[in-house]
């Protein structure tokens, strides 16, 4: 049931930020929901792939989703993100989180120091989007999350979106590559449909309702908070595993 009332707060994140909730999807199914790691890795693709998709259609419909950046970015992590997903199987339970924690880490301390100034309006370049999504997928397909908190800014500086574009662009690219995770995890575990089903309905949920209410909650309080839940989270995550 707790982890069933997080997936709420994922779908909440992926809904406000196009990114964030999926970095803390992995943690919950494996300490909360008590799955292994190696299956719930699986189980994170298809949550976050899945919420991922029901957004960036919705974003569609508004004009927040810029096609040619959405096509760069996933030529490459498509196939990053299944070439990722068979590198998982090759490290233990303890090394798997340990990384994990690591990324959170990294990611929460960089969120908390504040977003750095990035330069909009440029011109969709093709070069740094292929490699910055092939970089984006092996991440996506090794360690089950999304990689919206680099998809975003990526987004800014590779291709010139502005933040909010990014935001919905980022949501198809997530949804695209954790697909490609997915067929790549399935050859390896099998999938726990009876948890994984509710879960992922709740977290669609969230997705509306963040969505509804991108436009009146304070982003830059959302992402210290965020950050602030993402380095408690990779401490515990990391002490429990060194």
């Amino acid at each position: 049931m707790m982890a069933l009332a997080l997936a709420v707060l994922i779908g909440l994140s992926l809904g406000i930020l196009g990114s964030g909730g999926s970095i803390v999807t992995l943690p919950v199914l494996v300490y909360v929901a008590k799955i292994p790691p190696s299956q719930a890795v699986g189980m994170s693709l298809a949550i976050v792939g899945g919420t991922s998709l029901l957004g960036a259609l919705l974003q569609f419909r508004k004009g927040n989703l810029h096609l040619k950046a959405v096509m760069l970015f996933s030529v490459t992590g498509v196939l990053g993100a299944f070439l990722g997903s068979g590198a998982t199987h090759f490290l233990s339970k303890q090394a798997l989180l340990l990384a994990f924690a690591a990324i959170m880490l990294a990611v929460g301390s960089l969120m908390l120091s504040g977003r750095p100034r990035l330069k909009e309006g440029r011109k969709c370049q093709v070069w740094p989007c292929l490699v910055v999504g092939l970089v984006v997928g092996l991440l996506t397909g090794f360690l089950g999350v999304g990689g919206g908190f680099l998809i975003v800014p990526a987004l800014v500086m590779a291709a010139g979106l502005t933040v909010r574009m990014s935001g919905g662009t980022s949501l198809a690219i997530i949804a695209l590559n954790s697909a490609s995770g997915l067929l790549g995890q399935a050859r390896f575990v099998r999938i726990d449909w009876g948890l994984l089903v509710p879960f992922l309905v709740l977290a669609c949920g969230g997705m509306l309702a963040g969505l509804a209410f991108a436009n009146r909650v304070p982003e830059k309080n959302l992402r210290r908070i965020f950050a602030g839940a993402l380095i408690v989270l990779a401490i515990l995550v990391g002490a429990m595993n060194v």
